[in-house]
């Protein structure tokens, strides 16, 4: 019997909003509970730092400053077993890996809503491949409540760029992954956000028309990767004065179709419903 993983993406939204201090700790009406792994994880990363500012203060102990949330489309748990030698970049920066489950179905802005509400498809309204603008809160909404900045950064389009537009955030949406990355970094080196979101379908898109274990496929994967790695040497260089946290996240896996020569994604199996995230946590300086 196939296993499905336990920690859910639902959880990430209180996972975002209790690093920042805002108390969600006892998250509001249906939405998930944080992932209890991470906020245990940043509080002893961030321990020996000197305090942790105001939030900090507000939620009894050491939280994040600035957070980095990566979203790498479809990259599933298999991938990462079958392929963990291409991983080497981000286990190199001492991460927490967490195993994660998806929502049903698996396909991007059922899971992204999902992933940014903290709410069950059937709560939050996106029950399909369709990209309506959510009319749920979402950290979007409680971010900017709590007087923090955020920032989504996708390429246009995609789901990140339309589900989650009429919120008091900034929008930077282009047409290729390259500006948006570039557009990435220019925000770390600005350190004006407490939260970012960037956006990549590049894996997605190839293994839908190579497989997910095709060449150009796999080329993507590694351009995530390295693309994480980026990140990861920017914040250390302009994010000093922070504690920071920066996440590789995915929405969902893939699975093989037409005799192992296409990618799919959408049922309700562990290849799709199975992927990994990782947490890595910057202490300030």
């Amino acid at each position: 019997m196939k296993a499905y993983n336990t920690d859910c993406i639902r959880q990430t939204a209180a996972t975002i909003e209790a690093l920042l201090g805002m108390g969600q700790t006892a998250p509001r009406g249906g939405m998930s509970a944080p992932l209890s792994a991470v906020l245990e994880a940043a509080k002893a990363a961030f321990a020996a730092s000197s305090g942790a500012g105001p939030a900090s203060q507000k939620s009894g102990g050491p939280c994040a400053d600035r957070l980095f949330f990566y979203n790498p489309d479809a990259i599933s748990q298999w991938i990462f077993e079958k392929y963990r030698g291409h991983f080497g970049p981000l286990f190199n920066l001492n991460p927490l890996f967490i195993p994660m489950l998806s929502v049903f179905p698996p396909v991007t802005p059922v899971c992204f809503a999902s992933m940014y509400s903290g709410l069950e498809p059937a709560v939050h309204g996106i029950q399909s491949y369709v990209k309506p603008v959510l009319q749920v809160p979402t950290v979007f909404d409680d971010l900017p409540a709590a007087g923090r900045k955020a920032a989504i950064v996708s390429t246009s389009g995609d789901s990140i760029s339309m589900i989650f537009l009429n919120r008091p955030v900034d929008y930077f949406i282009y047409k290729t992954k390259e500006e948006c990355s570039r557009k990435a970094l220019e925000l770390i080196a600005a350190d004006s956000y407490d939260l970012i979101v960037l956006y990549n379908g590049d894996y997605d898109h190839y293994m839908h028309r190579v497989s997910p274990v095709g060449r150009r496929a796999i080329r993507a994967l590694d351009e995530d990767i390295e693309t994480f790695a980026a990140l990861h040497s920017a914040i250390l260089q302009s994010w000093k004065k922070h504690n920071s946290v920066l996440a590789f996240a995915p929405d969902h896996g893939c699975h093989e179709i037409a005799c192992r020569l296409l990618g799919s994604h959408g049922i309700d199996d562990p290849c799709d419903m199975n992927t990994v995230h990782f947490y890595t946590f910057l202490p300030r300086s």
